[in-house]
């Protein structure tokens, strides 16, 4: 994208001039949430000696956190269309901040699982007023392209770049340090949200809220969140598991037909009933699933199988990270005003796909060089080209009372995919390697046999799991050339008003409204 389309000359009539700056913040917020997914999974085996946690005790350092936000990221979304985004913005900031101070000095296994709880709540709130905010502010497509390419690669790349610090602080700091480095993250954001970010004019929605729909959206997806993290750990026939996805259906199903009730629905049917959105939601969720349990592969393949630090591991994903900032900032954003969206979302999971599917060949010796540099360039650049598109059609054209909800459904469908692709594949992986191991056990009479069939079966485990990433990213790819026909983001404000593909003239006057400039 040329540069003349961010100069200060050319700037949109209205626009504030300071949004540019703003979006420095907004990203640095999105960092430390997208960061804590996996820093703190580097840090586990350390703070799980110190702190005296038990085995059967330990998941719950990542399932405290997960429950909290993923249970509680509606609401949030909602308490920023109707207290503020910024002051939602500022809140999930200073809570963040104060909840990992306190899990970088816990005592106490209570005192860790309390804080990461926490953390899930705070996030839950900071996460859907960051991308709202985005959403807002920039409103001219051409400069909308460039923020939420910057943003589509902090949130794809973010979690690689959280295992490199988080074994790079574990290794020459302490296990704590993971936690009190969101303290400074948090300070810095929070100090340019409030001298520099501005909420547009006339976005709030002044209805009520929807209690009814706090409650069983709640509910619900905590029930399914936990349900898929149960299933990993106790398997998908425990009573308990079964019984939370039946809750979680139910829950969920009530949780529609209410909204579709109410005078002032928690979640709007409109938001997730325009097709464009839906199938943008469906395929983040889809390609979080395969990428969300590649992470765990890689992570294991390098330190276990391969012998990798935490530190050389974390380096060995750069070039991930590499490709997910290139695909979405000069791959995705550059063609995103040239080409439809479906025509960067469907070739960018495809190519994510191609490169998954090289890491089906992966064996015990297999070269980094040879087989996982190559697979992880191509997974790095076919998701940012993908995300950045997705996470913009996620929003686009939203009535600006229901850009925190909107924003908080991206978030939603990245965590429950998260939840079942850590499951889901983890479950395969494990069942695929101890069939492998109980069909050869006999023939391995040594111990360095032995070892190395244990090591045979794990990457066996992991192929068979990496077979069906690559099945979902192809669906992710076919639901995103299907559900998506909006056409190309061309200049000018986002929200048009048109009746395009399909929708009746009032639904598009309803749910297409242009978004209101910055007020000062």
């Amino acid at each position: 994208m040329s540069q003349t389309a961010l100069s200060p000359d050319t700037a949109p009539p209205g626009a504030d001039p300071r949004r540019w700056r703003a979006l420095v913040f907004i990203a640095l917020a999105q960092l430390m949430v997208v960061l804590d997914a996996t820093i703190v999974n580097i840090a586990l085996p350390s703070a799980q000696r110190d702190l005296g946690i038990s085995d059967g005790n330990r998941q719950w350092v990542i399932t405290a956190y997960a429950l909290a936000f993923g249970g509680l990221l509606l609401f949030g979304g909602r308490l920023a269309d109707i207290w503020g985004r910024k002051r939602m913005f500022l809140i999930g900031l200073g809570g963040f901040a104060l909840s990992s101070a306190l899990g970088g000095a816990a005592q106490t296994a209570a005192m860790m699982l309390g804080a990461r709880a926490l953390q899930g709540v705070f996030g839950a709130m900071l996460a859907p007023a960051a991308l709202s905010l985005l959403a807002t502010t920039f409103t001219d497509a051409k400069e909308r392209a460039k923020a939420f390419g910057i943003y589509g690669a902090i949130a794809g790349g973010g979690s690689a770049v959280g295992l490199i610090l988080g074994g790079f602080l574990t290794e020459y700091l302490d296990w704590r340090w993971t936690f009190y480095v969101n303290v400074p993250f948090a300070v810095i954001a929070a100090l340019g949200a409030v001298f520099v970010i501005h909420e547009p004019a006339g976005g709030r929605n002044r209805s009520g809220l929807d209690l009814p729909g706090v409650v069983l959206s709640t509910l619900g997806l905590v029930s399914l969140v936990y349900g898929f993290t149960r299933a990993e750990s106790d398997g998908w026939s425990d009573a308990l598991t079964i019984g939370l996805f039946v809750a979680s259906v139910v829950l969920i199903s009530a949780f529609a037909l209410t909204e579709s009730k109410v005078r002032s629905p928690l979640l709007p049917l409109r938001v997730v009933t325009n097709r464009n959105r839906a199938g943008a939601y469906l395929s983040l969720g889809l390609a979080i699933i395969g990428m969300f349990g590649l992470f765990l592969f890689l992570t294991y393949y390098l330190q276990v199988v391969k012998g990798y630090s935490p530190v050389k591991t974390g380096f060995a994903f750069l070039p991930l990270v590499a490709g997910m900032i290139t695909g979405s900032t000069q791959i995705g954003a550059r063609l995103m005003m040239r080409v439809p969206p479906r025509l960067l979302m469907g070739p960018g999971f495809l190519l994510a796909a191609v490169g998954v599917l090289l890491l089906t060949q992966m064996e015990v010796g297999s070269s980094y060089a040879g087989l996982l540099l190559p697979a992880m360039v191509m997974l790095g650049l076919g998701m940012g080209t993908a995300f950045m598109p997705a996470m913009s059609l996620a929003t686009h054209g939203v009535q600006p009372r229901d850009a925190g909800v909107a924003s908080a459904m991206v978030n939603t469908s990245q965590q429950v995919g998260g939840a079942i692709g850590t499951a889901l594949l983890n479950t395969l992986a494990a069942s695929a390697t101890a069939s492998y191991i109980a069909d050869r056990a006999a023939s391995a009479t040594t111990r360095p046999a032995q070892q190395a069939l244990q090591a045979q079966g794990m990457v066996h485990g992991y192929t068979t799991a990496i077979w069906a990433a690559v099945a979902i990213l192809v669906l992710a790819a076919a639901i995103a050339v299907t559900f998506v026909t909006a056409g190309r983001q061309g200049g000018g404000p986002v929200a048009s008003g048109s009746t395009k593909d399909g929708e009746s003239a009032d639904a598009a006057v309803e749910d297409e409204v242009a978004i209101p400039v910055i007020s000062h």
